[in-house]
């Protein structure tokens, strides 16, 4: 019985803590990146990675909208000229169900990519056989394209 009650109580403990974690209810929405040439940008993100542009509902000159899918949408800001300093650890990771495609894709187009490591054109494959590469857009963010959503 004393078994039961601790279980049943650690369980509770849990619902509870969840629940509070979770309250706000915070979804993605949206990624903006501070970008020197939106045109060329969006070039890349329409024309590389296929993205559809959206309505910029700001209407502000050099910003762009992209949607990413499930409500959720890439802002390229052209506006804000301060200078900003990335590294790989600093990405967005997309994950595709066919990333053999997304090589043959890159391969056509003459676009290296690289391992985590930064070996060109490898792939890594992390410890749970997820397969991953590494492209930098035009402005120097790196992008994540993995086999996540392989099956």
């Amino acid at each position: 019985m004393k078994k039961a009650i601790c279980i049943l109580l650690l369980f509770l403990n849990y619902s509870i803590k969840a629940q509070e974690n979770n309250y706000l209810k915070l979804t993605l929405n949206h990624i903006a990146l501070s970008v020197k040439d939106v045109d060329q940008t969006a070039d890349f993100y329409k024309n590389v990675l296929g993205f559809q542009e959206i309505t910029n509902k700001t209407k502000v000159e050099g910003i762009r909208w992209f949607s990413l899918g499930d409500g959720r949408e890439l802002h390229l800001v052209s506006t804000v000229k301060e200078t900003f300093v990335l590294n790989k650890a600093i990405h967005i990771a997309f994950t595709t169900s066919n990333f053999d495609a997304v090589i043959s894709r890159l391969n056509q187009l003459k676009i290296t990519y690289t391992s985590w490591t930064g070996e060109l054109n490898k792939i890594t494959i992390r410890a749970d056989g997820i397969k991953q590469i590494y492209i930098p857009d035009p402005n120097g963010y790196w992008i994540e394209i993995n086999s996540v959503g392989q099956e």
